[in-house]
């Protein structure tokens, strides 16, 4: 995998050092809060100074290539750097239910993943821990991990952040919420989400290129990108696939999921407050095919 050769040569000790700078002066992501996570302060994502783990094993409900025979190793982390008014993970992202552990601990859970014959070890809402991630996985590459590293974020994410995972992540799935900022603040707290979330992409894109797979058909590098369609369009379907065919491939693996429903506070919100419609769906499909995007799961 992708961070085995950096551990050996050393890189990745000195991305942990890089990166753990950062936690006296936290910048990890678009919010840039600036608190000093290291004497216990605490910013918009209230994430301190060590992970808080919510839960973690073989999770079969992922994309088929993320799956396989083992089941991806999730590892789903406490707290978010947004506010999705219908998140439904709210009690993890938003609560922060969740244990702390220490960064050997962390190790050992993503052995145990391996261990477990789990196809890859699923880093689920990372982007505020990637300090305590990368030192976790150099001990864990130390002691025999071996399988792909997925980076399952919601893309509001620094480039700068993102250089520091050159190299080390096999598998992004980011997910791309919205293509309109007004929408993305109304709905998730961040006006300046789509120009991040585009930024991100192309960054991630440019690391791990297209999807590839194994002979089983499971992945082992490249971009998987999720699009949850939204009721009323809010998501900005037809944007978001523009940006994906013409900016980054034509190739990109597109998940255009239809899960949504009106979980956390979207029930006090009338336009978000229902499924999106069978129609809405077939538009969002129609959409990729105009694009000539080859790679969708509906």
């Amino acid at each position: 995998m992708c961070y085995t050769a950096l551990a050996e040569n050393g890189e990745l000790q000195k991305r942990v050092t890089k990166a753990h700078m950062t936690l006296s002066r936290c910048v990890l992501c678009p919010q840039a809060c600036g608190v000093d996570r290291l004497t216990g302060e605490t910013g918009f994502c209230r994430a301190g100074r060590t992970v808080k783990v919510a839960s973690f094993g073989p999770h079969y409900g992922e994309e088929p290539p993320l799956v396989g025979r083992g089941g991806s190793g999730a590892i789903f982390f406490a707290y978010c750097n947004l506010r999705c008014v219908f998140c439904q993970n709210y009690n993890i992202s938003q609560i922060g239910e969740g244990s702390e552990m220490t960064t050997a601990e962390l190790s050992r859970v993503m052995l145990g993943l391996q261990e477990r014959g789990c196809e890859n070890v699923n880093l689920v809402t990372p982007t505020h821990y990637v300090p305590q991630i990368l030192e976790a996985l150099r001990q864990a590459a130390e002691r025999g991990l071996r399988i792909p590293l997925v980076y399952n974020c919601g893309s509001y994410e620094c480039l700068e952040t993102l250089l520091l995972l050159d190299g080390v992540i096999d598998i992004y799935l980011p997910d791309s919420k919205y293509s309109d900022a007004e929408k993305a603040r109304r709905y998730s707290g961040v006006e300046d989400y789509p120009l991040y979330m585009f930024a991100a992409l192309r960054e991630m894109h440019r690391q791990v290129g297209d999807l590839q797979l194994d002979k089983r058909g499971v992945a082992v590098r490249g971009l998987m990108i999720r699009h949850l369609v939204l009721p009323g369009d809010i998501a900005g379907t037809a944007e978001v696939l523009r940006f994906i065919a013409t900016e980054l491939s034509r190739e990109t693996y597109v998940n255009l999921m239809s899960q949504y429903y009106p979980a956390y506070q979207a029930q006090r919100i009338p336009e978000i407050n229902r499924r999106p419609s069978g129609a809405e769906l077939l538009r969002a499909a129609a959409l990729a095919r105009e694009w000539g995007l080859t790679r969708v799961e509906y």
